[in-house]
């Protein structure tokens, strides 16, 4: 769920009104600005580049992905991986088009801009910052897409044409970061330089952009492009570096461990934090605000498997743990990476310091409630749209990991470069550093299964590192879009389980000894709980098996898995679902357009 960076003025709004309406790119020659009226000082550049801050937003879930166990909304991966998605049901690719014009129409009006040229390549620079992320996102989603640089009309030919190659487009790409990452200066104006595009939140994009690339390519062997990904790699590793050396940013780290992660994700005041790179401001005076209080059992819960990937305190492995299979949900947050408590709500937790009682899981998601975004102070919550914390968009932890993950993929991994990158962000919440030749020596089996197309002598830390990117990184929509470039998809198509339940019958949830909530088969079935005092039964919470939502993976006891996965089951198919279907309304209009693997069958 992402959540648009809504820093725009009155003006810049009123710019982004062309219209669209036959297809992803009908232009509209009617608009409200034209190079005889805008377009002539690097303030109006200033004005038309506010309005661009909307295309790109904070995220504070990992809908879609592994990490999700049960999930009430509806979805085209989901249905994806239902085996009901078309090309002729697809959604999309429209939207990105759009945007994209709005980006080149101030591109091709450059020339009547006088003034500053610093000033000027400064906005040129952001304009192209997000022209690299709309394309990053039509390559990672449909492969080969159309390279336009120029704002089309409708009667140009060019709007008809086929895809350019993925090659040519991430070039294109890359030279924008490139422009970027050089001309774009520090803009501390009304000291809100974080909740603009930076020289560190292009150098950011930049890494991530060539991490994503140089992964998709070396594990893709359908696109024929494994020979080009070291070149992405490296990239990736020299980027991530640029901003490590830059000595703007460090990882917020006062000895408060888990409050100190918390902080990243409830606070309203990431403007002033070291760790913050470009964050979305939520601000009541001026109405803007965020929905993040949804992540606390709307719509989804978190699965077990992201659970189980949390380490234990002493750094060794949960799955490693004899018994880990059947530990209680009370039991699972004992002796963990304090992040699992910052993640997955645990036990006992309250919305409210002034009341007493604690919130309870549901079964009905699985039970395992997301907690990372949601607004600790109820000051800051206010109900829908009307949360105040301000959100992260890029932070200096994702630049770490993508430094260490580069350079595990190219074989250049040291400890020194594990004690700067990984063992940074272990050192803030207390768990032990991650040693490489311990990971190389003993690769722990259960990472090794869920993504068995690693290999190499660095093979064990590698696998450690994505260990590492999945707890560090939960739920700030990175984890599906991971799994597809690591080529892993069958991960989407394993059903998640939620929490183990011994036996059908009371359970204590909140950690007080106290039973809370009850699992029957049904409603009559009441002989689990008879013998509790009636005071007991009657402030139970009852969740009924027969209710069709859920069921345990033992029949009376075990994991709390989704009843639609059972009647419908998820598949995954490679390398068509590692992409998606152009619509084909898109390609009624321009048959030059090629639908991407398999997708027209």
């Amino acid at each position: 769920m992402k959540i648009f960076h809504y820093t725009t003025l009155a003006l810049s709004l009123s710019l982004l009104t062309i219209s669209c309406n036959k297809d992803f790119l009908d232009r509209s020659n009617k608009t409200a600005v034209t190079d005889q009226n805008f377009f002539k000082t690097p303030e109006d550049l200033k004005t038309y580049t506010n309005g661009f801050y909307r295309f790109m937003g904070a995220s504070y879930d990992d809908i879609f992905s592994d990490n999700i166990g049960g999930f009430s909304g509806s979805s085209s991966t989901n249905n994806m991986l239902r085996g009901t998605l078309t090309q002729g049901n697809a959604s999309g690719w429209s939207d990105e088009w759009k945007n994209l014009r709005r980006i080149n129409y101030m591109m091709d009006h450059l020339g009547t801009v006088t003034g500053d040229q610093a000033q000027i390549d400064h906005y040129v620079g952001i304009a192209r910052f997000f022209r690299a992320y709309i394309y990053f996102n039509l390559v990672r989603d449909y492969n080969n897409v159309p390279w336009y640089d120029t704002a089309l009309g409708a009667e140009d030919e060019a709007m008809y044409k086929d895809q350019d190659s993925r090659e040519v487009v991430v070039k294109h790409m890359m030279e924008d970061l490139e422009f970027a990452a050089a001309y774009i200066r520090e803009d501390k104006v009304a000291g809100n330089f974080k909740e603009r595009v930076t020289q560190g939140a292009a150098l950011t994009l930049l890494a991530r952009i060539a991490l994503h690339e140089g992964t998709f390519r070396k594990y893709h062997e359908e696109l024929n492009l494994q020979a080009t990904a070291d070149e992405f790699l490296k990239r990736a590793v020299s980027a991530s570096q640029e901003v490590i050396n830059s000595g703007k940013y460090k990882i917020h780290n006062t000895g408060a461990k888990e409050v100190d992660f918390r902080t990243l994700f409830s606070s309203n005041n990431l403007s002033s934090n070291t760790e913050a790179i470009f964050i979305q401001k939520n601000d009541r005076s001026l109405g803007i605000a965020n929905n993040s209080h949804t992540v606390l059992d709307w719509q989804w819960a978190l699965s077990g498997e992201l659970m189980e990937e949390f380490l234990t305190a002493d750094g060794k492995s949960f799955t490693s743990t004899p018994d880990y299979k059947t530990k209680t949900f009370t039991q699972i947050f004992q002796n963990r990476d304090p992040r699992l408590a910052e993640t997955i709500m645990p036990a006992g937790f309250k919305t409210d310091p002034n009341n007493p009682t604690p919130y309870l899981i549901k079964p009905s998601f699985g039970g395992y409630l997301q907690i990372k975004f949601y607004p600790r102070d109820p000051a800051l919550r206010g109900g829908w749209v009307a949360n105040y914390t301000d959100l992260p968009i890029m932070r200096y932890a994702e630049v770490l990991l993508i430094n260490a993950e580069a350079k595990a993929e190219l074989g250049t991994l040291t400890q020194a470069d594990l004690d700067a990158t990984v063992n940074v962000l272990r050192g803030r919440v207390g768990v032990p550093a991650l040693q490489l030749a311990t990971a190389n020596g003993q690769v722990d089996p259960v990472l090794a299964a869920r993504y068995p197309n690693t290999q190499g002598a660095n093979k064990g830390a590698l696998l450690e590192i994505r260990r590492e990117r999945r707890v560090e990184l939960a739920c700030e929509g990175f984890r599906f879009n991971d799994v597809l470039r690591w080529k892993t998809g069958d991960l989407l198509a394993v059903a998640p389980h939620g929490i183990y339940v011994p036996a059908l019958g009371a359970m204590d949830v909140t950690g007080d000894g106290n039973p809370d909530i009850a699992i029957l088969e049904n409603e009559k079935a009441t002989g689990p709980i008879d013998q509790l005092p009636d005071a007991v039964k009657t402030k139970l919470v009852k969740y009924y098996l027969d209710g069709g939502a859920f069921y345990l993976n033992n029949g009376t006891s075990g994991y709390i898995m989704m009843t639609v996965d059972q009647k419908n089951k998820r598949s995954f198919v490679s390398p068509k679902y590692y992409y998606k279907p152009i619509p084909l309304g898109q390609i009624t209009l321009n048959p030059n357009l090629k639908q991407v693997f398999g997708w027209d069958k």
